[in-house]
């Protein structure tokens, strides 16, 4: 039915996989960052901070992904020109995964930012007053709570995130899109090519909500598990 092509197509979803994986990872330290920027006592880091998520969030992925891609390539050349240096050319793995990192960083800053804003406020106060540092506040208080808080709105850009990976295709990635792009141009199937990964992208997305929902229920055991569906 494949012709012999769905060994390649799941060699492309481990590809893919990869790049969620390390786009994710991107995104926390981003998201943890500009979380920390805009609740800070800064005028100037709120201030980036809000421009970071504001612009990244108005633009399209996809027009992001070029501009970053092609124009990031053109600056780093232009630079390397300037010092003498040799011609850099971006690899598409890293240029995609830092642009999704980027991308969802934005996301994840309002995310964790929220988190941190739900935790009250008395519970950080009687930690200090109890005499813990402000890294043990961090760690015994904020972060359990902030997780707890963060993993409804986490799980929904880690899905978004994971269909959105379909974009490194246009970079030339040779990812799970890209193999049935050309196993639909050999056969002529399309459809049938198209389908398949699309039924893969749904069973890996309903595998992460399964574990995602399992997580937090277990962070959120004792505190809410009555309101939970």
């Amino acid at each position: 039915m494949f012709d012999g092509y769905l060994p390649m197509i799941l060699d492309g979803l481990r590809v893919t996989l990869s790049v969620a994986s390390v786009s994710l990872a991107i995104a926390c330290g981003f998201g943890l960052a500009g979380a920390s920027a805009r609740l800070s006592g800064s005028p100037a880091l709120r201030a980036i901070a809000m421009g970071y998520t504001t612009v990244v969030r108005s633009l399209p992925d996809l027009l992001l992904m070029l501009m970053v891609f092609y124009g990031g390539q053109v600056l780093l050349n232009r630079l390397t020109e300037a010092q003498g240096w040799a011609y850099i050319d971006i690899n598409a793995f890293v240029a995609g995964t830092l642009t999704l990192g980027f991308i969802f960083g934005a996301y994840l800053t309002e995310t964790f930012r929220g988190a941190i804003l739900a935790i009250p406020r008395g519970q950080i106060e009687a930690g200090q007053a109890c005499g813990l540092s402000r890294l043990q506040v961090l760690g015994h208080i904020i972060l359990p709570q902030m997780i707890r808080h963060a993993l409804p709105g986490f799980t929904n850009n880690w899905l978004v995130m994971l269909k959105a990976t379909a974009l490194v295709s246009i970079i030339g990635l040779d990812d799970m899109v890209h193999r049935a792009s050309l196993a639909s141009a050999a056969t002529r199937e399309p459809f049938t090519f198209y389908a398949l990964i699309g039924l893969i992208y749904l069973v890996v997305t309903t595998v992460s909500i399964v574990v995602l929902t399992g997580v937090e229920r277990r962070v959120s055991r004792g505190v809410r598990q009555d309101v939970l569906p």
